[in-house]
């Protein structure tokens, strides 16, 4: 073995079609399949995303209109009469917490939870969560049961 007949390993080189931008011997030489001038023949070209051909793209058409508070909390809404069918189903007992709402496929581990009104709550309940509606606070109360907020 010498310099005179070294080369690499079976299989380790993969060449795609034909080596463009090596003078004209290679048949693709000149502009190298780039075309005639434009943009897309320069060297360091990138298209912007979106780029429509200089046409005025969809994101300046469209109108913006609204405004968004980065400070909104979501709250993951549950009904009186949920927790009445939790109750009725016999998966929880005097005291639900937001751990059995997350056992009960619920609410998620991380959300922030609010009792809504709706429905009729029969059970004497003692529930937990972020956040109650007036109504159902007043309908917890009404039957014997007590809301607290986390």
């Amino acid at each position: 073995m010498n310099l005179s007949n070294l080369k690499p390993a079976e299989g380790s080189v993969h060449k795609a079609g034909k080596t463009i931008g090596r003078g004209q011997g290679s048949g693709k030489g000149g502009t190298a399949t780039r075309g005639h001038k434009g943009a897309k023949s320069r060297s360091g070209y990138s298209r912007k995303v979106g780029f429509e051909g200089g046409q005025m793209p969809l994101q300046r058409r469209v109108p913006k209109f609204g405004f968004t508070n980065i400070n909104r909390k979501e709250y993951r809404g549950i009904n009186l009469d949920t927790l009445q069918e939790l109750v009725d189903n016999g998966a929880v007992k005097g005291t639900i917490t937001l751990s059995d709402l997350v056992a009960n496929r619920l609410a998620g581990k991380n959300e922030l939870v609010k009792i809504l009104g709706g429905g009729e709550l029969k059970a004497s309940l003692k529930i937990s969560v972020h956040k109650f509606s007036a109504s159902a606070k007043k309908a917890i109360e009404a039957a014997g049961g007590e809301a607290i907020n986390l």
